[in-house]
């Protein structure tokens, strides 16, 4: 099956936040508070996914207070932190709203990630995760995690799909 054909399935984006969304670094101040730094981009592309009318969630290891902020400041209600099965979690996830596994774009960066972006319709890793979801991914983004792959991975989902021209009359 084409990258293209594999896009035109796609209606739900599943995304890891450490290393996707973020560069992977975690911060803590003096006081043990954490904070993550979010590229903007990225959640225009959340955005422009949304308008376009996917769906987005996310599937992360950790437990955080800064995502639980970010993902309600772009309106995505489907959270699940603190996963330690990301895969049982993505069933969990199509189940409740009735979607396939080929229906399914999951964006990883490590091995955590590597049985999802195996099984899902686009698996994808950004372009400095680990060898072994690269080699695995249905595709691998030119940009890595926390600088913009998720934007790209959005624009190519609707540039596959005709949307990014009806998309793209918004701003014009």
């Amino acid at each position: 099956m084409s990258l293209a054909e594999k896009c035109e399935r796609i209606q739900l984006v599943l995304t890891d936040v450490d290393g996707v969304l973020t560069d992977g670094r975690v911060i803590f101040d003096n006081q043990g508070v954490e904070s993550k730094q979010f590229h903007i981009r990225d959640g225009q592309g959340i955005r422009l996914w949304q308008q376009s009318g996917g769906r987005l969630g996310i599937v992360t290891g950790r437990s955080s207070q800064v995502v639980k902020l970010r993902a309600a400041e772009l309106d995505i209600d489907i959270v699940r932190q603190g996963v330690k099965d990301k895969l049982e979690v993505v069933h969990s996830i199509c189940e409740e709203l009735d979607l396939e596994l080929a229906q399914v774009c999951y964006l990883g960066d490590d091995l955590p990630d590597w049985s999802v972006i195996k099984h899902v319709g686009l698996g994808v890793a950004v372009g400095d995760a680990a060898e072994e979801l690269r080699q695995d991914a249905d595709y691998v983004t030119s940009l890595h995690g926390g600088h913009g792959a998720m934007r790209e991975v959005v624009e190519l989902l609707l540039k596959n799909t005709s949307r990014w021209e009806s998309v793209l009359r918004k701003y014009q």
